[in-house]
């Protein structure tokens, strides 16, 4: 009995040592069950999130099938959040994300460049597209139009722009005024950004400035905001929204319609790094390997909705899809790269802003 209950000791320790190793992903270095060992043994990741919480927790749930002993901490902030909180309790000495995960790609990447990004290849790396990583420290993560959104009962369709120079003639309607909404470019970092870039890419932007202080916009800090005050009528028409968050909501909200704009579509990619001093640094490396895995982009694509980079995965959020619906080259994606810096420089930022104030701004 004893002979018996030995050899199934052994037995079961044979099963979940190979339980343990089988954890190592296919086509992986032998060497990885390290990092997935050190990840265990750390048993928690800290992330800092510019992701809504119900488009994180798709990924959060399949990480965690993957690897149960580690829990993970998402801080649910906008763009801004992420890179203040970020850099102050960095700077205190305090602890801070393992990860920081955010759509506002120039914040992001003046971390990377002012060194409190970690240099690590990602085993995945070789499967992004080249402008979507920079120096082995950061990695864009995502493929999501910056879109038209519009009230579909109160906007008829002949109103409903098509591009950007449509979208100025549109606003300056008298139907608009006080109708027209978008991030507020000094409080959101994905807005300022886009914004910014849409200077460099419509050479009508002087005349957007002037048509937005017409309409007299009103400005939000996130995109959920945006959407009900869309849905519910009391602003008639969106710019520069996220696409994904736009694109969920109109499938179950009738009153939601979105337009990508068939001059060119600015396309942002979430970008994560691991902190330079990250507590749990084996988990941090786990997650980002996991999320640019043909496993976590299926999973972004097809439960979390916010597009897929990688052009191996199926699925209607997808680049491979939304390149074959605008065709290549009508997208203009925002690479991960540090010349995305130059508008993030005070005196150029202050110039942008105090532009801004004194045409769109105003009321």
């Amino acid at each position: 009995m004893q002979a018996k209950t030995t050899l199934a000791g052994m037995a079961l320790a044979v099963l979940c040592a190979a339980s343990a190793h089988a954890q190592v992903p296919a086509g992986y270095p032998a060497d990885y069950q390290k990092i997935i060992d050190g990840a265990k043994k750390e048993g928690k990741l800290v992330i800092y999130g510019a992701t809504d919480s119900k488009a994180a927790q798709p990924l959060i749930r399949d990480f965690n099938a993957l690897y149960p002993a580690i829990t993970v901490e998402y801080n649910d902030m906008n763009s801004t959040e992420v890179y203040n909180r970020f850099i102050s309790e960095t700077a205190a000495g305090g602890a801070t994300a393992d990860l920081t995960w955010s759509s506002a790609v120039d914040l992001q990447m003046r971390l990377a460049v002012e060194d409190y990004a970690l240099q690590y290849k990602s085993v995945e790396a070789a499967s992004l597209p080249a402008w979507a990583k920079w120096n082995d420290k950061a990695y864009g993560t995502t493929f999501e139009p910056a879109v038209f959104v519009y009230n579909k009962r109160l906007v008829s369709e002949k109103e409903v722009p098509q591009t950007h120079a449509d979208f100025v003639k549109a606003i300056t309607a008298e139907k608009f005024r006080d109708k027209v909404t978008t991030y507020d470019i000094e409080k959101s970092g994905v807005g300022f950004m886009f914004m910014a870039q849409d200077s460099l890419d419509f050479p009508q932007f002087p005349a957007l400035e002037a048509a937005f202080g017409t309409a007299r916009v009103r400005v939000q800090s996130s995109t959920g905001t945006m959407l009900e005050r869309i849905s519910s009528g009391e602003n008639l028409i969106g710019y520069n929204v996220l696409g994904p968050y736009a694109l969920a909501r109109a499938k179950t909200d009738p009153s939601i319609g979105v337009v990508m704009p068939k001059d060119y579509t600015l396309v942002i990619s979430r970008v994560a790094f691991i902190s330079k001093n990250a507590q749990h640094v084996n988990a941090a490396k786990l997650w980002l390997d996991y999320l640019l895995s043909v496993r976590g982009q299926t999973v972004v694509a097809n439960e979390s909705k916010l597009f897929a980079i990688r052009s191996d995965v199926k699925g209607e959020a997808t680049a491979a899809a939304l390149t074959r619906q605008l065709g290549e080259k009508n997208i203009k994606p925002l690479a991960v790269h540090p010349n995305l810096l130059q508008f993030l420089a005070p005196v150029k930022r202050m110039a942008f802003l105090k532009q801004w104030k004194e045409t769109a701004g105003k009321k």
